[in-house]
């Protein structure tokens, strides 16, 4: 991974922390608990995960379609989409007869 990258992780970590940090809700919850006679320690862990993208044929717009055509369930195409993404097929295949 290029430093280029790193750098963009680092700062999304960054960015990540300020917003929780940051945030007027989470600050009162805190705060309620604190009024309750506890302290608060908050934890989070936040995996990045990446995958390089590859060249795209122009007809996974089309793919997408054929598959929200054949597939039940409230699914969005965007959510199709981001199954795709994780090499998640909702298309049952026809498993080979013993």
């Amino acid at each position: 991974m290029n430093q280029k990258v790193k750098n963009l992780i680092q700062k999304l970590g960054e960015a990540i922390h300020e917003s929780v940090s940051e945030s007027e809700d989470i600050a009162v919850v805190v705060k309620n608990i604190r009024e309750q006679g506890f302290d608060v320690l908050l934890m989070l862990e936040a995996t990045i995960g990446l995958n390089e993208v590859e060249a795209e044929t122009g007809d996974s717009e089309a793919e997408i379609e054929a598959i929200d055509e054949s597939v039940e369930g409230p699914f969005t195409p965007n959510d199709l989409s981001f199954l795709k993404s994780l090499r998640i097929s909702l298309i049952e295949e026809n498993a080979p007869e013993e």
